[in-house]
């Protein structure tokens, strides 16, 4: 008999995150401490330049926790969907894996982009740096969702 062995995290082939920003003025109530909460204004066309720029097969290190195990920060990601729907904005990212705490820091890069704290060229310089210390403050856990793991 043959044993089939199963690991939740080392078997899957896809991972599908999402990301949720709450952009307006006043202050959330019914989705407080489910989505993050960006008073200022996002530039929806400047966040889904920098998003495409996330796509691919790149070295992460930017958006690598010190903590991390990963043997490679180099991770390809298939997909970034960025859709806004009223005040709720959606970043959807797809890969087969992510490093630690990368769809948080991604986020964190995309909001000083889309914000205007950042240039596309300082979101780029950041990004190529490989420096976590270039990195943006990463976006809080609350709004990150895992939507869905494909075996």
């Amino acid at each position: 008999e043959k044993k089939i062995h199963f690991h939740a995290r080392f078997n899957a082939k896809k991972r599908i995150y999402e990301y949720l920003i709450i952009n307006r003025p006043s202050l959330l109530s019914i989705d407080r401490g489910k989505a993050w909460h960006i008073k200022k204004k996002i530039n929806i066309n400047i966040l889904k330049k920098g998003g495409s720029l996330l796509k691919g097969t790149h070295d992460f290190s930017t958006f690598r926790a010190s903590s991390c195990t990963a043997r490679s920060p180099i991770k390809k990601i298939d997909s970034v969907v960025i859709r806004k729907k009223n005040e709720k904005i959606y970043i959807r990212f797809i890969s087969k894996s992510f490093l630690q705490t990368q769809v948080r820091s991604m986020v964190g890069c995309l909001k000083y982009l889309s914000t205007g704290k950042w240039s596309m060229s300082d979101f780029k310089n950041a990004m190529n740096s490989k420096k976590r210390a270039r990195c943006a403050t990463p976006a809080p856990a609350e709004g990150l969702y895992l939507m869905d793991v494909k075996y």
